[in-house]
């Protein structure tokens, strides 16, 4: 069986991340499974995980008052899910829902963001992976409000 360190590589955003830096993440994370319907995040809530998708897709979603829930983007395997544990007030700002089975690497915010403040340089290379993560999450809410307020009701 691959090791968490291993199975971190393999996402395209760890791929080029040095052995030394993955092992130390790997350190704070757990092999998951996610049944059809399971939330793995919740907006509002603490937000102290965050997970790669190794199999299955994840629906981010929020809710839109006289719309109720509104898909923002559908993550993949391979795709990184949660930043809102590395950015203050650390609130998750979606809800994350498994469309169908799940499996994910799950790592737990608060171990990581402890062993980038033991390692600045990690912290570093982490929090600049994670921008482009957060870059294509605004992009997407983008489009989904001018497709929301660009189409009004009647």
């Amino acid at each position: 069986m691959r090791g968490i360190d291993a199975l971190l590589a393999d996402a395209p955003m760890f791929e080029s991340m040095a052995r030394e830096r993955l092992d130390v993440i790997a350190g704070c994370g757990s092999d998951r499974e996610f049944e059809d319907g399971d939330y793995l995040l919740r907006e509002g809530e603490p937000a102290d995980s965050f997970f790669v998708i190794r199999a299955g897709d994840v629906a981010l979603e929020t809710y839109v008052p006289e719309r109720g829930a509104l898909r923002i983007e559908t993550l993949h395997g391979g795709d990184v899910l949660g930043w809102s544990w590395l950015v203050p007030p650390h609130r998750t700002m979606f809800d994350a829902r498994a469309a169908g089975g799940v499996r994910a690497l799950a790592f737990d915010g608060r171990c990581v963001r402890a062993k980038c403040d033991a390692d600045p340089t990690l912290g570093f290379d982490l929090s600049s992976r994670f921008v482009t993560v957060i870059a294509e999450r605004l992009r997407a809410a983008r489009l989904q409000l001018l497709d929301v307020y660009g189409h009004p009701t009647t």
